[in-house]
C-alpha cells in the first residue's frame, strides 16, 4: 500500500474512534497483511500524538488461548497505550466507546528500560525490570462494527486499545509467582469467567519478554516507567450502560485484591 492510502485509513480509523462510530473492517482495510497492519497503526499513533497524547506503555493481545479461541485468531499482536487511555480504579469508560467489552488482565510498570536490541530477553531479564503488577481491566474496543475483523485488522486498530483500569499493586512477592496469580470477572454477584497468570502465553513475564523482543524488530525498546498489560486472562464480555464489572486477583499466598470499571446508564 502506498503512503497516502495507509494515511487515509489512519485518518478514516481516527474519525471513528473520535465520533463513537463503528465501521466495517473489510470495506475500510480489506485484507490487508501484517506488515500493512502496523504501518496503518503507527500512522494512528502519530495522529494521537499530535493531539497532545503521549504513549506511557504497552498493551499484548491475544497471549491466552481463550482470547484466540473468542476472537478466531492464532497469535498475539501488540499496540500503544496513551495517557488518555488510562482509567483511574472505579472509574466510567468514555462515552465515545460504543461496543466497550473488558478482559480482566495483569499489568506490570517497569522500573528499568528493556531493551532487547542489545542483549537477549527472556523470562529473568523481564523479571529483572518489572518495579510491580498490578490488578488491571482492559476495556477493549473496536472500531470493526460487531468485533468482526482478522488479526491484521484489528492490529491496524490499536489491537482494540481503549481504555486500561490499574488496580492495586500485587504484593511484591507476587512478582516471583505471576503466573499463579487467580482472577475472577464479576458482573455484580455474577461470575463471569475464570482464569490465571500462566494463561498469559505461559507466565506474564514471558509475554512481556515477547513484547521486548518483538519491539526490537522495530528498532525500539520499553522505556523504564511504562505500563505493559500483558493479555486477557479472560474471555472479553460486553460491559452494558448501568453496569460495574469487577474483578477479584488472587495470589499465591491468598492475599487478594480487586479492581473495577463501570459504565454509565
Amino acid at each position: 500500500m502506498d503512503a497516502s492510502w495507509l494515511d487515509d485509513a489512519a485518518a478514516r480509523i481516527s474519525r471513528a474512534r473520535r465520533d463513537g462510530e463503528t465501521l466495517d473492517a473489510d470495506a475500510t482495510l480489506g485484507a490487508i497483511d501484517e506488515a500493512t497492519a502496523y504501518a496503518v497503526q503507527q500512522r494512528l499513533v502519530a495522529l494521537r500524538l499530535a493531539g497532545g497524547e503521549r504513549v506511557v506503555g504497552w498493551k499484548l493481545g491475544y497471549t491466552s488461548a481463550v482470547m484466540r479461541e473468542q476472537m478466531g485468531v492464532d497469535r498475539p499482536n501488540l499496540g500503544p497505550l496513551t495517557d488518555t487511555m488510562l482509567l483511574p480504579d472505579g472509574g466510567e469508560v468514555a462515552a465515545r466507546l460504543v461496543q466497550p467489552r473488558v478482559e480482566a488482565e495483569l499489568a506490570v510498570r517497569l522500573g528499568a528500560p528493556l531493551d532487547a536490541r542489545t542483549n537477549p530477553v527472556g523470562r529473568d531479564e523481564a523479571r529483572a525490570a518489572v518495579a510491580e503488577a498490578l490488578a488491571c481491566l482492559e476495556v477493549v474496543h473496536s472500531t470493526w462494527t460487531g468485533y468482526r475483523f482478522t488479526l491484521a485488522q484489528n492490529t491496524a486498530d490499536l489491537s482494540s486499545a481503549g481504555q486500561v483500569v490499574l488496580g492495586p499493586a500485587l504484593p511484591p512477592h507476587a512478582l516471583d509467582a505471576l503466573d499463579q496469580v487467580s482472577v475472577v470477572l464479576f458482573d455484580g454477584s455474577d461470575e463471569l469467567g475464570r482464569g490465571r497468570g500462566a494463561d498469559a502465553d505461559g507466565h506474564p513475564l514471558d509475554a512481556l519478554a515477547f513484547l521486548a523482543t518483538r519491539l526490537a524488530a522495530d528498532d525500539r525498546g520499553l522505556e523504564a516507567g511504562q505500563v505493559v498489560i500483558t493479555g486477557g486472562l479472560t474471555r472479553a464480555f460486553p460491559l452494558e450502560p448501568g453496569h460495574r464489572l469487577s474483578a477479584r486477583f488472587t495470589c499465591a499466598d491468598g492475599s487478594a485484591t480487586g479492581v473495577s470499571v463501570a459504565r454509565p446508564g
